[in-house]
């Protein structure tokens, strides 16, 4: 008898018995057959083309978002979760990719029950609390992984995290097969900082000045001066974070500062998207509105896109 037949068989048992609830027979099936698909809807090609199309002036985070996920969702038995961690500066789209990332995986994506975000101002907000905060939000994991192995968790403004609770987690970003009885080897964990972000800016405007074309940055230029920033900033939540130490991050995924002409092009977006008509003299005055740096030379923009949506309020 197959394997199937032998956990249906115990699970019709178990419910005839009176000794599980229709919850906890839901729960044993996805944590032992590693089938839980929950409302998950995977469709890589149309984030793909989401992405080539409104998210403004990022080649790395295309290239590396959609092959990471693409890699991830074709391998039907992964050794480890996904885990992604989100660098750069304010206003350059992580959190707008991490959006549509997750409308892309689950049918009723960031309104889904299986995805799952942390604000470290909300959630952890008492330095003096970190012990309760760890508990708590290793069984926050435990019991949604326990309900829905395809469970993503977002972790934002990790810059502010306390130093040391984000490594309660790090049972389940290794290769295990089962933790705390929770098969958790589907999931995808996604950090999202600003630290890190003025090495970026700063490498960005250095290769600049070399006259490397932007589209020219790689991975390679950034990643480990990246990651040496935030696991050295006491401040920072991946601080001497073993999470960084045992290499559990897949993809670092930086966002490089974005330059005046990616600025009108967030003006083009978000004009169409609040359906008003799109005029040249509204895009340069929200443009020029914006503080780019360094000063004398106003290359990058230092906010990126965050505040064009009130400053085209604004101009319109």
């Amino acid at each position: 008898m197959g394997g199937g037949s032998v956990l249906l068989r115990l699970l019709l048992l178990l419910g005839a018995a009176g000794s599980a609830t229709p919850w906890d027979l839901r729960s044993l099936h996805c944590s032992f057959s590693a089938a839980c698909e929950c409302d998950f809807r995977p469709d890589v090609r149309g984030l793909e083309c989401d992405l080539a199309l409104n998210l403004v002036g990022q080649h790395l985070v295309r290239q590396l978002v959609v092959k990471g996920m693409r890699e991830f969702l074709q391998n039907h038995d992964p050794v480890k979760p996904l885990v992604m961690s989100f660098h750069g500066w304010t206003g350059t789209g992580k959190t707008y990719v991490s959006s549509m990332l997750v409308r892309y995986l689950f049918r009723d994506g960031v309104r889904s029950p299986y995805v799952h975000q942390f604000s470290p101002i909300v959630h952890f907000p008492h330095a003096e609390q970190i012990e309760k905060y760890k508990e708590n939000l290793k069984s926050w994991i435990q019991g949604n992984l326990t309900n829905c192995g395809r469970s993503v968790f977002l972790f934002d403004e990790m810059d502010k995290m306390h130093p040391g609770l984000i490594d309660v987690i790090i049972p389940f970003l290794g290769p295990s097969w089962v933790v705390y009885g929770t098969n958790y080897r589907k999931a995808i964990f996604i950090f999202i900082s600003n630290g890190g972000g003025e090495q970026i800016n700063r490498m960005t405007l250095d290769l600049w000045h070399a006259r490397k074309d932007r589209e020219e940055i790689s991975l390679q230029d950034l990643e480990s001066a990246v990651s040496e920033a935030v696991f050295e900033n006491p401040n920072n939540g991946f601080w001497k974070s073993g999470i960084i130490e045992e290499h559990l991050i897949d993809l670092l995924v930086p966002f490089l500062p974005l330059k005046q002409h990616h600025v009108k092009q967030c003006v083009v977006n978000e004009l169409t998207q609040q359906g008003l008509t799109v005029r040249q003299d509204i895009i340069q005055a929200v443009a020029d509105s914006i503080p780019y740096f360094p000063e004398e030379e106003r290359v990058f923009s230092s906010t990126g896109c965050k505040t064009v949506a009130s400053r085209v309020t604004f101009f319109s």
